[in-house]
């Protein structure tokens, strides 16, 4: 069984990470902030950071910890990893599998089923859990309207009429978003699912949590040996992680969705903690990030019931099985 290590989270914009022997050092104005052993680390993710030393990227290739750059919004920018390991011969079945439409077809049809079926869930328990303070009637319908789209989807030809199809399963469940919102209502409202960049604060800390979950597929994908770039349900595009994307489909709304309501709910993030730009974006300050990120930590960590696995599963272990199930697939 893979041993699920820790991913590192920098958050602090002057941040600058060094090593010491076999550590990972975080320093700010000169002084040492933190330090990890590298071998507690499978990923490093910095946002808006200073920079890392040389010796330091050394030491990540070396132990194979993948080391990512990001912007204060979480755009990709780079990564610093060490040799390319994987099965090339799964590698070079999955790239014939892409230009395979029928294929491709059945694989997509699965991590949109898996997104319904975990969508439902998220708006199910808080229907289940607080009947007397949610509209019932509405999240009643959209769950109604939800399960149709499934047994629409499986009649699916082709791939465009599917993605038409996600698009509008995506709609319909963020048109009942505000109802998983029981606290600070009015300062966590969402009008629509937004981004590049985020304009208010619950997109804000949605694509933030997004950013976190794909850093941990994309290093699942890798370590079964599979090109998290060459997927089948988004298209390729260069410098995106395609297939690192499809698996999203079906782990956000369990993962990242319910943390970023229970962070809200919760009062573990308030308005004061995010920041409007001049032409409008939403970002997160470091405080913010840094608490968000540790929770995801946190859930990476632990267990909860997953609705499309039938059991308890943590992210690292449903990233790991999702990728499986792929690799068996071919």
């Amino acid at each position: 069984m893979k041993k699920l290590l820790n991913t590192l989270y920098v958050t602090m914009p002057e941040a600058y990470l060094a090593r010491e022997g076999e550590n990972v050092l975080i320093k700010a104005k000169n002084e040492i902030k933190f330090r990890v052993p590298v071998h507690n680390l499978e990923g490093i993710v910095c946002f808006g950071f200073a920079g890392a030393s040389p010796s330091l990227m050394q030491l990540c290739c070396e132990r194979g910890v993948v080391l990512s750059f990001l912007t204060e919004y979480g755009k990709f920018m780079g990564r610093v990893t060490g040799r390319v390991s994987g099965n090339i011969i799964l590698r070079r079945t999955q790239y014939r599998w892409t230009e395979n439409d029928a294929i491709a077809l059945r694989l997509a049809k699965r991590f949109i089923l898996a997104k319904i079926v975990n969508s439902r869930a998220v708006l199910h328990r808080v229907v289940r859990d607080h009947p007397q303070v949610v509209d019932t009637e509405l999240l009643t319908d959209v769950l109604r309207s939800l399960a149709s789209m499934s047994k629409h989807l499986e009649k699916t030809k082709d791939l465009n009429t599917l993605r038409g199809l996600e698009g509008q399963a995506a709609y319909i469940y963020f048109s009942a978003f505000n109802q998983l919102i029981l606290s600070q209502k009015e300062d966590f409202i969402m009008t629509e699912r937004n981004r590049r960049p985020p304009l208010d604060r619950i997109n804000a800390l949605l694509s933030f949590l997004y950013t976190l979950l794909t850093h941990e597929v994309v290093a699942a994908l890798e370590s079964i040996g599979l090109d998290p770039q060459a997927g089948f349900l988004h298209k390729d595009r260069p410098g995106r992680q395609s297939l690192a994307l499809d698996v999203m489909e079906e782990l956000r709304p369990h993962f990242a969705d319910r943390l970023g309501v229970t962070l809200v709910n919760r009062n573990q993030v308030s308005s004061g903690g995010f920041i409007i730009k001049e032409n409008g974006a939403v970002v997160m300050d470091d405080k913010t990030k840094k608490r968000s990120a540790h929770c995801m930590a946190e859930t990476k960590a632990g267990q909860d019931h997953a609705p499309i696995f039938g059991r308890k599963s943590s992210i690292g272990t449903c990233s790991l099985h999702s990728s499986h199930v792929i690799s068996k697939t071919y």
